[in-house]
């Protein structure tokens, strides 16, 4: 197969009802049930054909941990320390969920 040059490439798609272009994105994060892959400045491309937008994503990530904690287990964690919500929240967050140590935290202080 002969290399084709970017505007052969490009008019081709275009025949064929496929759009591309550059979208200027300083970050894209994924989320997954207990995962987040974070891009700093990716290079992303939106490809669209037959009204179908597909994003291709390339660069450097990093994945983090993913802690979802609950209002409920805000709620009783703020209603057995004492604290407010907003203390009870940071508390589970440095704790990654766990209300037992989110807990000790907030009554030893």
């Amino acid at each position: 197969m002969m290399p084709m040059n970017p505007k052969q490439m490009k008019k081709m798609m275009k025949q064929m009802g496929i759009e591309m272009d550059e979208v200027e994105a300083e970050e894209v994060i994924i989320v997954t049930k207990g995962e987040e892959w974070v891009f700093k400045n990716p290079s992303v491309v939106r490809i669209t054909a037959k009204g179908v937008e597909t994003f291709q994503i390339s660069g450097n990530y990093e994945v983090r941990e993913r802690i979802v904690i609950s209002d409920e287990d805000v709620e009783l964690v703020a209603e057995q320390a004492g604290v407010s919500r907003e203390e009870a929240r940071k508390a589970l967050e440095e704790a990654k969920g766990d209300i037992a140590e989110a807990l000790m935290k907030l009554t030893e202080e």
